[in-house]
């Protein structure tokens, strides 16, 4: 290297440097998955070295034969490009558009959007324990979108477009978000137009601290839910202009959730329009951000390669 002029030294960096970034993820990936490692067909422990495949340690089953490495069952499954999988992870982190991520990463749009939604596959799942303590719900509301569909159940929209009808119908995406006071949140894509008991049930009640103290507006399905379910519920009467009141030492509001849905739709503009089937990847994206609950590429990388038995 001293022998080198300046723009040598470059060449030769910028030669070592995928395989440098390379040799970072092959390792991030053993790491992650070594300890309980097992096999995914027969979940045996016991397996053997078995050679190299695709830059990974291969391995193979002693009771089943089957051999598969450990990317085998993850979402990143056959994958390329390794070597760009922790530029890309910074890329999500800072939350950039897909062509401009394929720009910097060097990887075709089409790559880039495919990587996008393979690396947030477990993040939708990655949510905290039980809600406890005073826990604030509310629902909002995007269009829904069949964006990248090849055919249409609808007319096409102009750049997206709007209802064709005021208020509630199921034009409308519904999206659930409940938080508590300590910030953990949990949302769902409830379905089309307005919420329901039944989609309460579903999406919040396996989430919910069976002695939580719930805080909503005073839509009927949230009485209806925590009737049914013994929850302590309070209510704010937002159409009528009441944003908080005090119920003794209690604040009773959904400041918090409402702030939750604006940082939300804020953040999601940036992407210039989502399709409604990936909207609960964007969710669980957005939480990941949060208060920086995700910190660091190799983080994320490690979310991404989880094999969790669903």
């Amino acid at each position: 290297m001293p022998l080198l002029n300046v723009p040598q030294r470059r060449q030769v960096l910028d030669a070592l440097h995928p395989a440098a970034g390379l040799d970072q993820v092959v390792a991030l990936i053993a790491h992650a998955r070594s300890p309980g490692r097992c096999c995914p067909r027969c979940g045996s422990v016991r397996c053997n070295r078995h050679g190299f495949a695709n830059d990974l340690q291969r391995f193979r089953c002693c009771d089943c034969g089957r051999t598969f490495n450990d990317l085998t069952g993850t979402p990143l499954a056959r994958l390329r490009h390794k070597a760009k999988w922790l530029a890309y992870s910074q890329v999500l982190l800072d939350s950039l558009p897909v062509r401009k991520a394929a720009g910097l990463v060097g990887v075709h749009r089409n790559t880039a959007f495919r990587w996008r939604h393979r690396f947030l596959h477990w993040i939708k799942l990655d949510r905290p324990t039980p809600l406890n303590g005073i826990v604030e719900a509310d629902e909002t509301f995007l269009l829904e979108s069949q964006k990248g569909s090849r055919a249409l159940d609808r007319p096409a929209r102009r750049r997206g477009g709007r209802a064709a009808r005021p208020g509630i119908s199921g034009e409308l995406d519904c999206i659930l978000v409940a938080r508590d006071r300590n910030g953990r949140t949990v949302d769902a894509v409830t379905g089309r137009g307005a919420l329901t008991a039944a989609q309460l049930e579903r999406d919040l009640l396996p989430r919910l601290d069976p002695h939580s103290f719930l805080v909503s507006d005073s839509h009927l399905a949230y009485r209806a839910f925590a009737r049914k379910h013994g929850i302590t519920h309070e209510t704010v009467n937002l159409r009528a202009g009441v944003r908080a009141r005090r119920l003794g030492s209690l604040a009773i509001h959904v400041q918090n959730v409402n702030a939750y849905h604006q940082r939300f739709k804020d953040w999601l503009r940036g992407f210039r329009g989502v399709a409604s089937r990936y909207l609960a990847n964007y969710l669980g994206w957005r939480w990941a951000l949060d208060g920086e609950r995700v910190r660091s590429p190799e983080q994320l990388l490690h979310i991404a390669i989880r094999v969790i038995n669903t």
